[in-house]
């Protein structure tokens, strides 16, 4: 059978009437009663009866009309999802993300496409920035909000940065509360702090935040003391909130509130960290274009 087929049968179905049926289409009648008759032959069993003054759907019949609609109304509607598909308005998405994301550019980015795009699927996946980029290149993903590599990123992927915020430091509220560490004006100060227990990423993981803190230590004439890494950003505020260390954290953490953590800004010149959003240069599909017109907007462009 073929679409055509279908088509004759829904006409028949609806018309009760060959004669009308097969003006409705288009065609004379014979040539439909012999489509339906191939078609009964095909399936093995009679659609309709029919007498001299009337024509009705058996009880076979009257069941596959419930299942024939549908389905073609479904190939009717093939190249309005098309259409739809072409201009990026429904279809799918995989967006990965490091974790301090989460805290900072993640939640609009997200809240703006679901509105704009409703009827995209998007899919989150929590990575460490040298994940997402492995991910990217083996197509596993389409795009990752993630600190760029200062080693850069694969010929294949691109990039653009969304934001460049200042670190900040979140230490146990106990140590600010028994003077272990000095804070003036709200801001972590003296050196003292440089010399206490430190919390941070592998670098193998997050090579560009890792040398960011420990090029400002070595700055500073200290090498840190590192008593605990963790691979994500929640841990290491919980480690923080068990007296364990202090960490040096991006800015927008401080959305993550935590009993026993404390954030301050350093005092002096705090180091800077850009997260932004890469993508596989070839990749063409709407929905990944409408992503990066969102993105880039927030970024100003």
């Amino acid at each position: 059978m073929d679409l055509r087929q279908l088509n004759h049968f829904l006409a028949v179905a609806e018309e009760l009437h060959f004669g009308r049926a097969a003006e409705r289409l288009g065609m004379t009648q014979p040539p439909l009663s012999q489509s339906i008759m191939a078609l009964e032959r095909e399936l093995g069993a009679p659609l309709f009866t029919r007498t001299k003054r009337q024509v009705a759907l058996t009880p076979f019949g009257r069941q596959w009309l419930e299942h024939v609609r549908p389905a073609v109304g479904a190939v009717a509607d093939l190249a309005a999802v098309a259409r739809r598909l072409q201009a990026g308005t429904v279809g799918r998405i995989v967006l990965s993300f490091v974790s301090s994301a989460d805290y900072s550019i993640l939640p609009t980015l997200v809240r703006r496409y679901a509105h704009a795009f409703p009827r995209v699927d998007m899919t989150l996946v929590e990575a460490t920035s040298d994940v997402q980029v492995e991910a990217l290149v083996e197509g596993r993903t389409d795009a990752g909000l993630l600190i760029p590599p200062a080693s850069g990123l694969p010929a294949a992927i691109d990039y653009r940065p969304l934001l460049r915020e200042p670190l900040v430091a979140a230490v146990p509220e106990n140590w600010v509360k028994d003077g272990r560490l000095l804070v003036e004006d709200g801001r972590l100060a003296g050196e003292g702090w440089l010399d206490q227990p430190l919390l941070l990423f592998p670098r193998h993981v997050a090579p560009t935040f890792h040398d960011l803190v420990i090029d400002h230590y070595r700055a500073q004439g200290r090498e840190p003391h590192v008593r605990q890494r963790a691979i994500q950003m929640q841990t290491i505020i919980s480690l923080v909130s068990a007296d364990m260390g202090l960490a040096l954290v991006p800015a927008s953490l401080r959305n993550l509130a935590r009993t026993g953590v404390r954030y301050l800004p350093l005092a002096g010149l705090a180091p800077m960290l850009e997260t932004g959003l890469a993508w596989r240069r070839s990749d063409e599909a709407p929905t990944l274009r409408a992503l990066l017109g969102i993105a880039l907007d927030m970024a100003g462009g």
